[in-house]
């Protein structure tokens, strides 16, 4: 056991805690997203929305979340770390308490943005203050952690439903999300900026130097290479609780609400696992190659995922789509924060997974609106592709041959 946790039991007060937050902060940001994406059909009957408008609303989020985390991420930069990852979960957690109050399409896409401009801004201070904290013999595991916090979060998001939908409705279930606004009361006395933060700041953060040379081709396959995996997820993801409860006549499982949150929760078992293992793998191999290994075998999943129809086989195959279908994303923690500098990283950072976040916008309107053509099994493909071109991309990245154990 020493072996596996020993490194955690080393680590300084400084190091658990920054960890401690970061790992918060991203399992209420994906407890939030859950929270829509379980209560989806009845806001559907509400508002009397089609499967495609459903959809745009995750899609204008996403659009949000991709200008609030360039923001936040050269907020980050200029402000520090910690003030920028507070702020960001302060943002989102009021912005989903008041899509409960919403009666229109309007009022709750307004929320959404709102939502989103938070929700895009948590990721790169989280993870560029656990970076800059932590030994690079031990940063993958580090981040992974963070990242499996997402997995806790998307477990916690349907358990809420569960138990709150059933006796309150759909409007109490956002009400919950209020919840993480306490925790950056905790954050604020307790967090202190990275020192080597504190030693590059500067009144003029450098941004233009991202886009020529080196940095300019890390960004480029960074961008395009998380453009298509978020494209993945999000299309999957989405709609993917939708799909379980749909009536089987229609082309879904069939589940009901409360089926459909155990069985959520099960597969967040294996996104759990997919992240932490990733992290110990990639300290102990490459960080490049565990990474496309994830993509691919993903997307082979999916297609078996979207057509199996056997309650038993998705409860196998739903774990292993979460592990190899989500896991990667500590991989992208990782390489990102190694491939720049201090003075720059919050900024690369926020810039390549947002930027990609705007094209992964597109997903869940995609994937609704083919659905009500196709079919949500073979709209839920579409997502194979994707995994596959972000492993081919990830085939160009230049990493470096020796990270320093302090960045």
């Amino acid at each position: 056991m020493r072996a596996i946790y020993g490194w955690l039991a080393e680590a300084s007060t400084e190091q658990r805690r920054n960890l401690v937050a970061a790992s918060l902060g991203w399992m209420l940001d994906s407890m939030d997203v859950m929270l829509y994406a379980m209560v989806l059909g009845e806001v559907q009957r509400a508002m009397h929305l089609s499967a495609a408008m459903s959809g745009a609303m995750m899609s204008v989020t996403l659009v949000s979340a991709a200008f609030g985390g360039i923001f936040f991420g050269w907020f980050a930069d200029r402000f520090g770390r910690a003030r920028a990852l507070t702020s960001s979960v302060l943002v989102y957690s009021v912005a989903t308490a008041l899509c409960g109050f919403t009666n229109t399409a309007v009022e709750l896409m307004l929320c959404r943005v709102l939502l989103g401009l938070g929700m895009g801004g948590e990721w790169a201070s989280g993870a560029a203050l656990v970076a800059e904290t932590w030994p690079a013999r031990h940063r993958g595991k580090a981040l992974a952690l963070v990242q499996s916090s997402w997995a806790i979060g998307y477990a916690l998001g349907a358990a809420v439903v569960a138990l709150v939908m059933p006796r309150f409705g759909w409007r109490a279930v956002f009400f919950v999300g209020i919840f993480p606004a306490l925790i950056t009361l905790w954050l604020r006395r307790r967090l202190r900026e990275p020192e080597t933060w504190q030693k590059e700041r500067t009144s003029r953060v450098p941004v233009g130097q991202l886009f020529r040379g080196t940095f300019g081709y890390s960004m480029l396959i960074c961008a395009t290479m998380n453009a298509a995996t978020l494209f993945a997820w999000w299309g999957l993801f989405t709609w993917v609780p939708r799909f379980l409860s749909m009536p089987a006549a229609e082309g879904g499982r069939g589940l009901s609400i409360v089926q459909t949150s155990a069985w959520t929760i099960v597969m967040q078992m294996g996104t759990f696992l997919g992240y932490v293992l990733f992290g110990y793998i990639a300290d102990r191999f490459s960080r490049k190659y565990t990474y496309i290994g994830y993509l691919v075998v993903a997307a082979l999943l999916v297609p078996l995922f979207a057509f199996v129809r056997s309650p038993g086989a998705l409860l196998v195959i739903g774990p292993l789509v979460g592990f190899f279908g989500t896991g990667y994303f500590s991989g992208f923690s990782v390489i990102t924060s190694e491939l720049f500098p201090t003075s720059l990283r919050g900024s690369a950072m926020g810039f390549v997974y947002n930027s990609g976040r705007l094209v992964s916008a597109t997903a869940p309107y995609l994937i609704g609106s083919v659905s009500e053509h196709a079919g949500l099994s073979y709209a839920l493909c579409l997502t194979s592709g994707a995994f596959l071109l972000a492993a081919l991309i990830a085939t160009r990245l230049r990493l470096p041959a020796m990270v320093r154990n302090s960045l």
